[in-house]
């Protein structure tokens, strides 16, 4: 059986606050207890971290916190304002992680069928509960199939186009490694889905999907580990970031819509 996979065959959650390291528990039961504050009980659904943190990968001081808070109703700028607060608390009093993350959704979105096979994925098998009543037990259980792989990353050349538009405004060497870091996470993960129905199984650790990649695409892995390296520790030369949105970004982006097509078109302002 391939990695990441349940007996069944299915997505197994990847993280569990068992795996969690002993120096974060403080930090997760300070989140808590900010995330309770800021959100009245009537209005807060339920909370979730996910990344390294409970994969039990994280490096202290190094890794960053990725939170998601879901509400009973749309969010609005008063619930944006709250998160951004406790995203700079909890960064400048923690010196264990490196940033602070917060993603805000309700719901009726995460469970729609729109995001079924996207956001819903994510909840469901990517991120770890914190409060409230867990999502996943109303969504499905996913196969490493084609349909998971266009909904999650079939959406890579309009990121492409962002990423070109803020390299193009010539941004300061940490903008350049902030925009550094982030395109080649999305890279190297959508690389990894464009062969993961070939491949069957599942996996978050950026230097194995690069190496799975590289097994179906061998002429376009040596880029792909150096993608991976990049996402772990980004760099702002220039010369990489063109790597990545003029060489390896572009061919990704048109050989996965011709394996997997394009993502399902989402509402305007969505």
């Amino acid at each position: 059986m391939r990695p990441g996979l349940e007996p069944d065959g299915t997505i197994a959650r990847e993280g569990a606050l068992s795996k969690v390291p002993a120096a974060y528990a403080r930090l997760l039961d300070d989140a808590r207890d900010r995330i309770r504050a800021a959100f009245p009980a009537g209005r807060l659904h339920s909370a979730y971290v996910y990344g390294s943190i409970p994969r039990g990968t994280a490096r202290a001081g190094r890794s960053d916190l990725d939170l998601v808070v879901v509400l009973r109703e749309p969010p609005s700028a008063a619930d944006r304002a709250a998160a951004d607060r406790i995203e700079g608390g909890l960064d400048a009093d923690f010196a264990v992680i490196d940033g602070v993350g917060m993603l805000l959704f309700d719901a009726d979105t995460l469970l729609s069928e729109l995001e079924r096979h996207d956001l819903g994925f994510f909840v469901a098998c990517l991120c770890t509960p914190l409060l409230g009543e867990d999502l996943a037990a109303a969504l499905p259980r996913y196969q490493p199939d084609a349909l998971l792989a266009r909904e999650t990353n079939g959406d890579i050349g309009a990121a492409l186009a962002g990423w070109r538009e803020r390299f193009a405004a010539a941004p300061g060497e940490g903008e350049r490694a902030a925009l550094c870091r982030g395109a080649a996470r999305r890279i190297v993960r959508t690389g990894f889905t464009l062969v993961m129905p070939r491949w069957g199984g599942w996996t978050s650790d950026l230097a194995l999907q690069a190496e799975v990649f590289a097994a179906y695409h061998p002429s376009r892995g040596d880029l792909m580990r150096r993608a991976a390296g990049w996402a772990r520790t980004p760099t702002a030369d220039p010369a990489a970031l063109g790597l990545l949105l003029f060489d390896l970004g572009p061919w990704l982006a048109a050989t996965y819509q011709e394996v997997h097509g394009p993502k399902t078109p989402r509402p305007a302002g969505s």
